[in-house]
């Protein structure tokens, strides 16, 4: 595949500017994974809106069929993208095509990469998470570690 360089590009494409990235995850149970990925980014989810205390009196103004469609979480730093969970009728059935890389490992080689990997899993695992198998050293990348969420998901431990 070739990809276009800023030459090749319309005027009106190299104009545009990305400032924020959202990633969104087709879910069944949407809150629930939504709190997951709180729990494994440190992460938040925002307040509800204006007139509503906790995001059930929110939800439960929303018309039947709207109810439990969507949550989000975001970095309360505002330096990651906010995470938005949509539930879909279908259940996950083959690998994510993009998944997130969990960066838990940087600048660590070796044996201390891995043990800071392992100690993470560790902790994901009682959250609910999987660890689906363990990518060793080969000389060219350095260890990690793929994983699944609560939905199946897959995710990295890098």
């Amino acid at each position: 595949m070739r990809l276009l360089g800023p030459a090749l590009l319309p005027r009106v494409a190299r104009m545009a500017s990305v400032r924020q990235v959202q990633v969104t995850f087709d879910s069944t149970e949407p809150e629930r994974l939504a709190h997951f990925w709180c729990a494994v980014l440190g992460y938040e989810v925002p307040t509800p809106p204006d007139g509503f205390a906790p995001w059930t009196d929110y939800d439960a103004s929303l018309p039947a069929e709207s109810q439990g469609r969507a949550f989000v979480c975001a970095d309360p730093t505002g330096a990651g993208p906010r995470l938005h969970f949509q539930r879909v009728p279908e259940e996950k059935v083959v690998k994510n095509r993009v998944h997130l890389d969990v960066r838990v490992g940087t600048d660590l080689e070796g044996d201390e990469r891995l043990s800071a990997l392992q100690a993470e899993s560790d902790r994901l695992v009682a959250l609910g998470a999987a660890q689906v198998k363990v990518l060793h050293a080969d000389g060219v990348d350095e260890s990690c570690i793929v994983m699944q969420d609560i939905e199946g998901n897959e995710f990295c431990l890098d």
